[in-house]
């Protein structure tokens, strides 16, 4: 009976374990929360500079007349065309590293986070964006803002989430190959087995030192 149940243990407890590593397994192969939350991150990045940079045009004179003088005739010390740029320079080298590639160190954030400070940091003091009202200081400091909060989710949310959760696989499925090790063998009913007492005094033996007892006359 206790072999029994030993084994049924140890079999619930080897498709629990089984079944977690399946999953992560198949996790690994798409693509894990966080790292998709970071992803979601990058492209609401895109969207708002996007969104930012389309009610600028709007309020500056309308759409095609202001597209025409941002992109067809570019100048650097007014347009704000090259931060919408920026933004999508950002989208499609983090999206490829982290999303396409699964890339699992820092570097790619680092060189777009870089990028997007210098160019930043130039663009406000070489350029008069400051005398064009309250985008001229919107779009640069959102942009700057949101490059160091990706930075700062993939550094300490996403990296080490998923270290974390290889550390976790790599000691369930150590446990997995030690689980024959682990749960007793079944038990031999020979180990148990002692013989029933035998009758130390049977009737016939007493009968016989009853007569024996008796005195001879």
């Amino acid at each position: 009976m206790d072999s029994q149940c030993s084994s049924s243990v140890g079999n619930i407890n080897s498709t629990h374990i089984s079944a977690r590593i399946e999953s992560y397994e198949g996790e690994k192969k798409c693509i894990s929360d966080v790292r998709r939350t970071f992803c979601l991150f990058v492209t609401f990045d895109l969207l708002f500079v996007t969104l930012l940079w389309i009610i600028e045009l709007n309020v500056n004179g309308g759409i095609q007349e202001q597209l025409r003088k941002e992109v067809l005739e570019y100048n650097y010390h007014k347009s704000f065309f090259d931060i919408f740029l920026l933004a999508v320079f950002r989208f499609a080298a983090l999206i490829l590293a982290y999303a396409v590639c699964k890339l699992r160190h820092w570097w790619a954030i680092a060189i777009t986070t870089a990028i997007t400070t210098g160019f930043l940091i130039v663009k406000v003091v070489v350029s008069k964006l400051l005398s064009q009202g309250a985008f001229g200081y919107l779009l640069p400091i959102v942009s700057f803002i949101l490059a160091w909060i990706e930075t700062w989710l993939l550094d300490f949310k996403v990296l080490p989430q998923e270290a974390g959760d290889e550390i976790r696989h790599l000691s369930v499925q150590n446990a997995l190959d030690r689980e024959p090790l682990l749960y007793p063998g079944p038990v031999s009913e020979g180990q148990f087995y002692s013989p029933p007492e035998s009758m130390a005094d049977s009737d016939e033996d007493l009968d016989d030192k009853h007569d024996l007892e008796k005195p001879i006359v």
